[in-house]
């Protein structure tokens, strides 16, 4: 929904979106499919619910963006069972924890401009064990890792960790932005939001809009403007180009 209200508030339309997507809990594929059927959008959701590693219903897709929520640390996802997929160009994700499994098939389904952005645990960013950290690395050293954010905890109802956001793509090269080869940037957005109950943490929509703005300058849109200097709040690890302009 979120897509196609960004796409016409950008001056699109409708029919330049094609949506595939997939879900493995059959109440919540049949909600998806009823919720894209009562705003006439056309997608393309499988012919029934399935796990996204053991029944891809998309092998072949490669999409331009892609956007994803997937469980935190699960440990019964039946790694073992795909222990030579295709999947894992960089590293076979361990058994007992499916979130670099995620990550893998995510990027397998890039297309080959493509840009992805998805929420995982925040451990997801230091995690060693098991290969995590030879497969982070590998990810890095394949200039894949655009951004990365660090977000506070208690941000959902199901869990209160804290929680990070991924952003992926295929290609820095110049070309719509500019030459971020070599790059990544880091964003701590831990201590942002306020409390809205004992228990859950929200965040507004300035802090929202300033963490965009951030990427968005960073990666040279015009419209964004000059890439902030936020110390404490986003960097270019040394060693790594860096535009550091402008303030927060």
């Amino acid at each position: 929904m979120q897509s196609e209200k960004f796409v016409e508030a950008h001056g699109g339309k409708r029919s330049d979106l094609s949506i595939f997507g997939q879900e493995s809990n059959p109440t919540t594929w049949k909600l998806a499919m009823m919720n894209l059927a009562i705003r006439g959008i056309e997608a393309n959701l499988g012919t029934l619910n399935a796990d996204s590693f053991h029944h891809d219903l998309h092998k072949d897709l490669k999409a331009d963006y892609i956007l994803a929520n997937p469980p935190f640390n699960v440990s019964d996802w039946g790694g073992d069972r795909l222990r030579d997929d295709a999947r894992w160009k960089y590293g076979k994700p361990p058994v007992g924890n499916a979130n670099y499994a995620w990550v893998q098939h995510i990027v397998h389904h890039l297309a080959p401009h493509g840009l992805a952005g998805f929420v995982l645990a925040n451990g997801s960013m230091s995690s060693n064990q098991s290969g995590e950290g030879e497969i982070r690395r590998a990810l890095v050293e394949a200039d894949l890792v655009d951004c990365m954010i660090a977000l506070p905890g208690q941000l959902f109802y199901t869990t209160p960790i804290p929680a990070c956001l991924w952003f992926l793509t295929r290609s820095k090269a110049s070309g719509k932005f500019r030459d971020r080869r070599g790059e990544t940037l880091f964003i701590d957005a831990r201590k942002v939001g306020h409390l809205i109950d004992r228990t859950r943490r929200d965040l507004a929509d300035d802090e929202t809009a300033r963490i965009a703005r951030t990427y968005h300058a960073w990666r040279g849109e015009p419209e964004a403007g000059r890439m902030p200097t936020c110390r404490g709040f986003a960097r270019v690890p040394r060693g790594r180009r860096s535009r550091r302009t402008g303030s927060c």
